[in-house]
């Protein structure tokens, strides 16, 4: 009897791991290749190694990688291509040859120096038929003071010649910083300059002497926009003349907005 007990147990001690056997080809073929999170990379089992990165894999010899770094910015080139905006040596040339012409030293700037004032440059519209590897065009804005005209020229910048110049009278473009640094310098030097003095005296204990003391901002005055003209400016529009916000470095607001600066004729008034 204890043989038959014996025989019957090991048919089911047998018959159990043949189950469990099944079971582990079942999960095995269902599973896919990279399932698991301790799987062995492709090649690792192969070759009987570890891999790469895992605990227990050898040292790579070797220095170690350093730090990453950025990979420094091209510089400019001397000509943009296409519709690209214009770089540093074509602002410069358009302007340099923009101010050719014979005419241009009769001419004066905000400053009453020689020359016009320059107010801006910008790529110039492609004309019609223009391949897109063509010329590239510079559109030069600049202003006479000396008989209020708003120039513009525009410059080939591959022959260096002057396609076309026009003026223009009683249009004025926004202000050049130039110009605001002008307005601010004649300011200081008016009677009406005195209150802006002694704000900044007061706010930081020191004499205002230079319009490098002061953040400023503005542009120019539109008589169209203001319910009560002053006599003084009833010209505004003519000339050129321009309204100022202005700071102390990284301190409090100066108010300087009732002063308008008549550029051309180079005189302050107060407003309101």
């Amino acid at each position: 009897m204890y043989e038959i007990v014996r025989r019957h147990l090991g048919k089911v001690v047998a018959g159990t791991a043949m189950a469990i056997t099944g079971t582990a080809v079942a999960v095995a073929v269902a599973l896919p290749g990279n399932a698991g999170a301790d799987e062995v990379p492709r090649g690792a089992a192969a070759t009987g190694g570890t891999a790469p990165g895992s605990p227990g894999a050898p040292r790579t010899e070797g220095p170690e990688p350093g730090p990453a770094t950025l990979a420094s910015a091209q510089p400019e080139g001397a000509k943009g291509i296409g519709t690209d905006p214009l770089t540093d040596d074509e602002l410069k040339r358009a302007e340099a040859l923009a101010l050719t012409p014979p005419g241009a030293a009769a001419q004066r700037n905000a400053e009453g120096g020689r020359g016009p004032q320059r107010l801006g440059t910008e790529l110039a519209d492609p004309l019609p038929g223009d391949r897109a590897d063509g010329p590239r065009r510079a559109l030069v804005r600049l202003y006479d003071y000396r008989r209020d005209e708003l120039v513009t020229r525009t410059v080939n910048l591959g022959t260096g010649r002057i396609e076309q110049s026009g003026v223009q009278r009683g249009v004025q473009p926004s202000a050049h910083p130039e110009e605001l640094r002008a307005a601010l310098e004649l300011i200081l030097a008016s009677p009406l300059g005195k209150g802006v003095k002694e704000d900044y005296q007061d706010a930081t204990g020191k004499e205002l002497t230079s319009t490098r003391q002061l953040w400023f901002n503005g542009d120019v005055y539109r008589t169209y926009r203001e319910a009560d003209v002053p006599a003084q400016l009833r010209k505004c529009g003519e000339h050129r003349c321009l309204r100022l916000v202005t700071k102390i470095l990284n301190g409090s607001w100066i108010d300087t907005r009732n002063l308008i600066v008549d550029l051309s004729a180079r005189s302050v008034t107060r407003v309101g």
